[in-house]
């Protein structure tokens, strides 16, 4: 299983790399490069949840009657996860959900949040998700981005899932963004709450977590060679998905400037 693991970790690390050093970062220069990123990248927070709720249903037991299902250890990674994710506090010690965290961090720095907002409504009103991006008018990079993720959750395999799950998402954002956007409170004081977002990101999503996850990919891949390789393969597909939005954003940004 640690060969898996490791193999994994190897084979991603140039994409893994290329997002951390992307140039996006640097580019981000002032609130409005800031309200570019943050309306694109909304959507990741967003469908984040939905990768992790699938995990949820499929790892843990949610039905009634209920049984114990699984394995207690991933019970307790994935419910903790869920906790930190849907119920979290504010800089104010109010509880919500990071996502909701995020959009009062987007109407703090004065971003544009009528599409996300849009998208959620016709989701709470039972449309599908394609259907929704579809009637929302969604920006090509972000339907890419989350076909991506609901193709992966489509499959319906576990340890796909948490592979993804475990190398593919949110702790891809680099320390020099968040050492960007304290400069950027110094002038503005318009981005505190996402600040605050990102140092609770890597807070909750510290150490124990990524221990627990690597251990739950082991868990489900086994010494199956075929589960690792397929995990290996949706990793390397979502981190390319990432990067494609990165320079989606890298492009808008620069065109916005000209």
């Amino acid at each position: 299983m640690k060969n898996g693991l490791e193999r994994l970790r190897k084979e991603t690390a140039p994409l893994r790399e290329q997002l951390i050093n992307h140039p996006l970062y640097s580019q981000i220069r002032s609130l409005p490069d800031l309200n570019i990123f943050m309306e694109y990248h909304v959507f990741a927070v967003w469908d984040f949840m939905s990768l992790l709720k699938s995990l949820q249903r499929q790892l843990t037991c949610i039905d009634i009657p209920w049984v114990p299902k699984g394995n207690a250890a991933t019970r307790y990674l994935i419910n903790e996860i869920v906790t930190g994710e849907e119920c979290d506090i504010d800089q104010n010690g109010n509880r919500l959900s990071h996502f909701e965290l995020y959009l009062n961090a987007m109407r703090q720095a004065g971003s544009n949040t009528g599409t996300i907002n849009a998208f959620i409504k016709e989701l709470e009103s039972h449309q599908s998700v394609d259907k929704a991006l579809q009637n929302c008018n969604i920006m090509q990079p972000v339907l890419d981005f989350v076909h991506n993720t609901f193709g992966i959750i489509a499959t319906g395999q576990v340890h796909i899932q948490a592979a993804v799950f475990t190398f593919g998402r949110e702790d891809l954002i680099p320390g020099m963004f968040i050492s960007f956007v304290r400069e950027l409170n110094k002038t503005a004081d318009k981005a505190t709450v996402f600040q605050y977002y990102l140092e609770r990101h890597i807070e909750v999503d510290g150490g124990h977590h990524s221990h627990l996850a690597y251990q739950m990919t082991e868990q489900l891949c086994g010494d199956d060679n075929q589960f690792w390789e397929e995990a290996t393969q949706a990793v390397i597909e979502a981190l390319n998905s990432r990067v494609k939005l990165w320079d989606s954003i890298l492009s808008e940004i620069q065109k916005n400037r000209t």
